[in-house]
């Protein structure tokens, strides 16, 4: 008799499941289009998460916000629905892309005393969002893109941890961004981020050694 009750609170657990997968899409049917006619852009080639709506998300979505935020990497559509759901469309609560980060818990407190500082740690925020994003973090592990190759080098510098948390902050930025401007999102690849992050850190060393009265001169200038 167990194993009965077993498949029975199994297929109960899947009626309900799909009956609040059809209540979900019948309430993003009520909102407003803002996508201005504009087709839905070609969906990202990734592996089909088993968390994934029961049901095309992807399309409600794009017509709530006019912008299919699908298209940033990492965030998938169970992300995009757990991100809509939460901080809405208007980005007018929040001054500025900083105060909208942390009020999700993503900015880092700085405690300092007699200049020395104590401590980094982030404030608590929306818990719900705030999971989903270092979760969306998390899967860019092996991603070939500018964002998995900022998280693979904030974790052998910082650690794991705190990796999750900065790359969760740069997706932050990168929804509100697109919220905010309503602009197509454009993907930036491994290699023209490689290349700006060699720029800066040239930079950096350049007016580091100017500042002790030394140049820094290329290997290729020498020759």
């Amino acid at each position: 008799m167990a194993w009965q009750q077993a498949v029975a609170l199994y297929d109960f657990s899947h009626q309900q499941l799909a009956l609040c997968a059809r209540q979900i899409k019948a309430h993003l049917e009520t909102f407003a289009d803002k996508s201005a006619g504009q087709p839905l852009p070609p969906k990202a080639r990734r592996h089909k998460k088993t968390n994934d709506p029961r049901f095309d998300a992807r399309t409600p979505l794009y017509r709530l916000a006019g912008v299919d935020l699908t298209t940033i990497e990492g965030i998938e559509e169970n992300t995009a629905l757990i991100l809509l759901s939460a901080i809405g469309t208007d980005r007018h609560r929040w001054p500025s892309v900083t105060h909208c980060c942390s009020w999700l818990g993503l900015c880092p407190q700085h405690q300092i005393s007699g200049g020395k500082v104590l401590s980094r740690r982030v404030r608590p925020g929306a818990h719900r969002v705030t999971v989903a994003l270092r979760l969306a973090a998390r899967t860019l592990h092996h991603s070939q893109s500018a964002v998995g190759a900022f998280f693979r080098r904030m974790k052998a510098r910082l650690g794991t941890p705190k990796a999750l948390t900065a790359t969760a902050h740069k997706l932050a930025r990168l929804v509100y961004s697109l919220l905010q401007h309503g602009n197509a999102y454009v993907p930036q690849g491994l290699d023209a981020y490689e290349a700006q992050y060699r720029e800066r850190k040239v930079t950096t060393m350049a007016k580091q050694a100017k500042a002790l009265g030394d140049t820094l001169v290329p290997l290729a200038a020498q020759g």
